[in-house]
Protein backbone atom coordinates (compact mmCIF):
# COMPACT_ATOMS: atom_id res chain seq x y z
CA UNK A 1 0.00 0.00 0.00
CA UNK A 2 1.19 3.47 -0.83
CA UNK A 3 1.39 5.88 2.11
CA UNK A 4 1.23 9.68 1.63
CA UNK A 5 4.37 11.72 2.20
CA UNK A 6 4.51 15.27 3.50
CA UNK A 7 7.29 17.84 3.32
CA UNK A 8 6.16 21.06 5.02
CA UNK A 9 3.80 21.41 7.99
CA UNK A 10 2.10 24.49 9.39
CA UNK A 11 0.65 24.29 12.91
CA UNK A 12 -1.71 27.16 13.77
CA UNK A 13 -2.48 27.80 17.41
CA UNK A 14 0.93 26.55 18.51
CA UNK A 15 1.85 26.26 22.17
CA UNK A 16 3.66 24.09 24.66
CA UNK A 17 1.29 21.09 24.67
CA UNK A 18 -0.02 19.07 21.75
CA UNK A 19 1.43 21.48 19.19
CA UNK A 20 4.90 21.00 20.66
CA UNK A 21 4.52 17.22 20.55
CA UNK A 22 3.40 17.42 16.93
CA UNK A 23 6.30 19.70 16.02
CA UNK A 24 8.81 17.27 17.55
CA UNK A 25 7.28 14.24 15.86
CA UNK A 26 6.99 15.86 12.45
CA UNK A 27 10.50 17.28 12.50
CA UNK A 28 11.82 13.85 13.51
CA UNK A 29 10.14 12.52 10.36
CA UNK A 30 12.09 15.00 8.25
CA UNK A 31 9.18 17.40 7.78
CA UNK A 32 9.94 21.12 7.97
CA UNK A 33 7.68 22.83 10.49
CA UNK A 34 6.20 26.34 10.72
CA UNK A 35 4.44 27.43 13.92
CA UNK A 36 1.83 30.19 14.12
CA UNK A 37 0.32 31.82 17.20
CA UNK A 38 -0.90 35.22 18.33
CA UNK A 39 2.13 35.52 20.57
CA UNK A 40 5.31 33.68 19.62
CA UNK A 41 7.62 34.76 22.44
CA UNK A 42 7.28 31.40 24.23
CA UNK A 43 8.03 29.35 21.10
CA UNK A 44 11.75 30.10 20.99
CA UNK A 45 12.90 26.95 22.77
CA UNK A 46 10.66 24.74 20.65
CA UNK A 47 11.94 26.36 17.46
CA UNK A 48 15.54 25.76 18.56
CA UNK A 49 14.75 22.14 19.38
CA UNK A 50 12.88 21.29 16.18
CA UNK A 51 14.27 23.75 13.65
CA UNK A 52 10.80 25.23 13.24
CA UNK A 53 10.13 28.86 12.35
CA UNK A 54 7.53 30.87 14.26
CA UNK A 55 5.08 33.40 12.83
CA UNK A 56 2.76 35.78 14.65
CA UNK A 57 -0.81 35.57 13.38
CA UNK A 58 -4.34 36.23 14.58
CA UNK A 59 -6.22 33.38 12.93
CA UNK A 60 -9.54 35.25 13.07
CA UNK A 61 -8.31 37.97 10.69
CA UNK A 62 -8.47 37.03 6.99
CA UNK A 63 -5.67 39.39 6.02
CA UNK A 64 -3.33 38.02 8.66
CA UNK A 65 -4.03 34.41 7.69
CA UNK A 66 -3.40 35.16 4.02
CA UNK A 67 -0.19 36.95 4.97
CA UNK A 68 0.87 33.97 7.11
CA UNK A 69 0.57 31.54 4.23
CA UNK A 70 2.39 33.92 1.93
CA UNK A 71 5.31 34.21 4.35
CA UNK A 72 5.54 30.47 4.94
CA UNK A 73 5.38 29.86 1.20
CA UNK A 74 8.21 32.31 0.51
CA UNK A 75 10.46 31.43 3.43
CA UNK A 76 9.96 27.66 3.73
CA UNK A 77 7.69 26.40 0.98
CA UNK A 78 4.04 25.57 0.34
CA UNK A 79 2.66 23.63 3.33
CA UNK A 80 1.13 20.29 2.38
CA UNK A 81 0.16 19.50 5.97
CA UNK A 82 -1.80 22.03 8.04
CA UNK A 83 -2.99 21.57 11.63
CA UNK A 84 -5.52 23.91 13.24
CA UNK A 85 -5.05 23.71 16.99
CA UNK A 86 -6.52 27.01 18.19
CA UNK A 87 -9.63 27.38 20.32
CA UNK A 88 -11.47 30.05 22.26
CA UNK A 89 -13.33 29.78 25.56
CA UNK A 90 -15.80 31.86 27.51
CA UNK A 91 -17.34 30.23 30.57
CA UNK A 92 -20.11 31.15 32.98
CA UNK A 93 -23.86 30.93 33.60
CA UNK A 94 -25.69 31.26 30.30
CA UNK A 95 -27.54 34.46 31.24
CA UNK A 96 -24.28 36.12 32.30
CA UNK A 97 -22.29 35.43 29.12
CA UNK A 98 -20.93 38.55 27.42
CA UNK A 99 -21.95 38.57 23.73
CA UNK A 100 -18.63 40.01 22.52
CA UNK A 101 -16.69 37.33 24.39
CA UNK A 102 -18.93 34.61 22.98
CA UNK A 103 -18.43 35.93 19.44
CA UNK A 104 -14.65 35.90 19.95
CA UNK A 105 -14.67 32.34 21.33
CA UNK A 106 -16.61 31.09 18.30
CA UNK A 107 -14.37 33.05 15.95
CA UNK A 108 -11.19 31.49 17.35
CA UNK A 109 -12.54 27.94 17.52
CA UNK A 110 -14.38 27.81 14.21
CA UNK A 111 -14.04 30.86 11.95
CA UNK A 112 -10.27 30.81 12.27
CA UNK A 113 -10.33 27.16 11.28
CA UNK A 114 -12.26 28.08 8.15
CA UNK A 115 -9.84 30.86 7.22
CA UNK A 116 -6.76 28.67 7.70
CA UNK A 117 -8.30 25.71 5.90
CA UNK A 118 -9.37 27.85 2.95
CA UNK A 119 -5.86 29.20 2.40
CA UNK A 120 -4.44 25.69 2.79
CA UNK A 121 -6.91 24.19 0.34
CA UNK A 122 -6.19 26.77 -2.34
CA UNK A 123 -2.55 25.70 -2.29
CA UNK A 124 -3.20 21.95 -2.09
CA UNK A 125 -5.77 21.59 -4.84
CA UNK A 126 -3.40 22.17 -7.79
CA UNK A 127 -1.30 19.18 -6.70
CA UNK A 128 -4.30 17.13 -5.50
CA UNK A 129 -2.30 16.35 -2.38
CA UNK A 130 -2.31 17.50 1.23
CA UNK A 131 -3.79 17.03 4.67
CA UNK A 132 -5.72 19.39 6.93
CA UNK A 133 -6.19 18.32 10.55
CA UNK A 134 -8.49 19.93 13.11
CA UNK A 135 -8.15 19.54 16.88
CA UNK A 136 -11.51 19.11 18.55
CA UNK A 137 -12.53 18.40 22.13
CA UNK A 138 -15.17 16.70 24.26
CA UNK A 139 -17.23 19.80 23.50
CA UNK A 140 -17.22 18.88 19.80
CA UNK A 141 -19.92 16.28 20.50
CA UNK A 142 -21.37 17.18 23.91
CA UNK A 143 -22.04 20.61 25.35
CA UNK A 144 -21.34 21.01 29.05
CA UNK A 145 -23.12 23.32 31.48
CA UNK A 146 -21.78 26.88 31.59
CA UNK A 147 -19.64 26.20 28.51
CA UNK A 148 -21.98 27.06 25.64
CA UNK A 149 -19.48 29.24 23.69
CA UNK A 150 -16.84 26.49 23.63
CA UNK A 151 -19.41 23.91 22.52
CA UNK A 152 -20.76 26.24 19.82
CA UNK A 153 -17.28 26.79 18.39
CA UNK A 154 -16.21 23.15 18.55
CA UNK A 155 -19.49 21.87 17.09
CA UNK A 156 -19.00 24.28 14.20
CA UNK A 157 -15.40 23.18 13.68
CA UNK A 158 -16.51 19.55 13.51
CA UNK A 159 -19.18 20.43 10.94
CA UNK A 160 -16.56 22.27 8.90
CA UNK A 161 -14.26 19.25 8.95
CA UNK A 162 -17.00 16.83 7.93
CA UNK A 163 -18.17 19.02 5.07
CA UNK A 164 -14.62 19.59 3.84
CA UNK A 165 -13.80 15.88 4.01
CA UNK A 166 -16.75 14.98 1.80
CA UNK A 167 -15.85 17.64 -0.75
CA UNK A 168 -12.06 17.47 -0.76
CA UNK A 169 -11.20 13.82 -0.18
CA UNK A 170 -12.06 12.94 -3.80
CA UNK A 171 -9.63 15.70 -4.81
CA UNK A 172 -6.71 14.19 -2.91
CA UNK A 173 -6.88 16.24 0.31
CA UNK A 174 -7.18 14.29 3.55
CA UNK A 175 -9.29 16.19 6.09
CA UNK A 176 -9.55 14.80 9.60
CA UNK A 177 -11.03 15.95 12.91
CA UNK A 178 -9.77 14.69 16.28
CA UNK A 179 -12.08 14.57 19.29
CA UNK A 180 -9.76 14.96 22.27
CA UNK A 181 -12.18 13.60 24.85
CA UNK A 182 -10.37 14.37 28.07
CA UNK A 183 -7.73 16.59 29.64
CA UNK A 184 -4.25 16.78 28.13
CA UNK A 185 -1.32 16.24 30.48
CA UNK A 186 1.19 19.08 30.75
CA UNK A 187 3.91 20.38 33.03
CA UNK A 188 1.34 22.60 34.71
CA UNK A 189 -1.44 20.01 34.73
CA UNK A 190 -0.81 16.39 35.68
CA UNK A 191 -3.10 13.61 36.84
CA UNK A 192 -3.44 12.75 40.56
CA UNK A 193 -1.05 10.09 41.86
CA UNK A 194 -3.96 7.76 42.58
CA UNK A 195 -5.32 8.11 39.03
CA UNK A 196 -2.50 7.23 36.61
CA UNK A 197 -3.24 7.60 32.88
CA UNK A 198 -6.38 9.60 33.61
CA UNK A 199 -5.15 12.34 31.26
CA UNK A 200 -4.05 12.13 27.64
CA UNK A 201 -0.31 12.20 26.94
CA UNK A 202 0.32 14.85 24.23
CA UNK A 203 3.02 12.67 22.64
CA UNK A 204 0.52 9.81 22.39
CA UNK A 205 -2.02 12.13 20.76
CA UNK A 206 0.60 13.25 18.24
CA UNK A 207 1.28 9.60 17.38
CA UNK A 208 -2.41 9.15 16.58
CA UNK A 209 -2.34 12.20 14.32
CA UNK A 210 0.63 10.67 12.53
CA UNK A 211 -1.10 7.30 12.18
CA UNK A 212 -4.06 8.97 10.48
CA UNK A 213 -1.69 10.81 8.13
CA UNK A 214 -0.23 7.47 7.08
CA UNK A 215 -3.57 5.97 6.07
CA UNK A 216 -3.81 4.82 2.44
CA UNK A 217 -6.42 6.90 0.63
CA UNK A 218 -8.63 3.84 0.04
CA UNK A 219 -9.37 3.87 3.77
CA UNK A 220 -9.16 7.44 5.06
CA UNK A 221 -10.64 8.42 8.43
CA UNK A 222 -12.36 11.79 8.67
CA UNK A 223 -12.62 11.61 12.47
CA UNK A 224 -10.85 9.94 15.38
CA UNK A 225 -11.85 10.05 19.05
CA UNK A 226 -9.13 9.81 21.70
CA UNK A 227 -9.81 9.34 25.40
CA UNK A 228 -7.99 7.91 28.43
CA UNK A 229 -8.59 4.19 28.83
CA UNK A 230 -9.82 4.71 32.41
CA UNK A 231 -12.25 7.51 31.49
CA UNK A 232 -15.81 7.06 32.81
CA UNK A 233 -17.65 10.20 31.65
Amino acid sequence: MEHPTYKIALIVGAGEGLSASLARLLSAQGIRVALAARKIEKLGALCSETGAKAYACNATEPEEVERLFGLVEREIGVPDLVVYNASGRSRGPFVDLVPAEVANAIAVSAYGGFLVAQQATKRMLPNKHGAILFTGASASVKGYAQSAPFAMGKFALRGLAQSMARELSPQGIHVAHFVIDGGIRSAARSEPADKPDSMLDPDAIAESYWNVLQQPRSAWSWELELRPWVEKF
